[in-house]
């Protein structure tokens, strides 16, 4: 069975020069893209059952955007005010640079590393070993913090926000050949919102490590995996699979 009908869970590309829409056009494919999962901020009072007082730090590790978006939410929401002393520390500068939405970034003491991994932040945190962080994580973060530990530094991780799964409607359409996974998260909702799922020729790819294993764990079969050598992104690997899908391999 020829792949005609692709679902990206992840949200629609904001710029019309995506990948996906070359690869569209190129293959004579149908992309839709409709997240399995989403994000909920916690409300002011589920945060404060945590018992946490944000006012009491006086640094925050940022991993994500949407950490900062949630931070600064739920701040507004219980009227607090950040001093202009808050350090904050971020894994990329992407993220860093995102801070300017909230504060007048020139003014700030901003830290940030290359990678995206924690660890890369640590020679910096360690330089800082004085302050009092908060961490600003997910209910289903998996950020390995045994550096952190090992290395003394005062954190607390500062739930902030939940991943819950994006349910169908009951007259929501699912004909696709092929659906596309970025996070174990996205299995977990498509099992539950289909529990009698059955796989058959539907073509499944994931990308990351930890989603081809969930893809496994749940009894599927794997059809696309990246990021490989030859296939850096899950872009790269779709054009891949496609191309031989459409037997324009055997032309070449």
């Amino acid at each position: 069975m020829k792949v005609k009908k692709v679902l990206v869970s992840q949200p629609k590309p904001t710029s019309e020069k995506s990948p996906y829409y070359e690869i569209a056009e190129k293959y004579g494919v149908q992309i839709d893209f409709r997240p399995f999962i989403k994000v909920e901020g916690l409300s002011a009072k589920e945060f404060r059952q945590s018992k946490i007082s944000i006012p009491d730090f006086t640094a925050i590790i940022f991993t994500a955007r949407t950490a900062i978006d949630h931070f600064f939410r739920l701040c507004e929401e219980m009227r607090i005010s950040i001093p202009d002393t808050m350090k904050y520390f971020c894994t990329t500068e992407s993220i860093a640079l995102y801070l300017q939405k909230y504060i007048v970034y020139r003014k700030r003491k901003i830290f940030h590393g290359s990678t995206g991994k924690l660890h890369d932040l640590l020679p910096m945190l360690v330089k800082h070993n004085k302050e009092k962080y908060l961490y600003a994580v997910s209910d289903v973060h998996k950020d390995d913090t045994s550096e952190l530990d090992g290395h003394k530094i005062n954190y607390t991780k500062a739930v902030m926000y939940r991943t819950v799964s994006n349910d169908f409607a009951p007259d929501e359409p699912f004909d696709y050949d092929m659906l596309l996974f970025f996070s174990p998260s996205g299995i977990n909702s498509l099992l539950k919102n289909f529990p009698d799922f059955k796989q058959d020729e539907i073509k499944i790819g994931c990308f990351g490590a930890t989603t081809a294993q969930a893809v496994r764990d749940a009894g599927l079969r794997l059809d696309i995996e990246a990021p490989s050598v030859k296939a850096p992104s899950m872009t790269a690997a779709l054009d891949q699979f496609l191309r031989v899908d459409s037997g324009l391999d055997d032309e070449a």
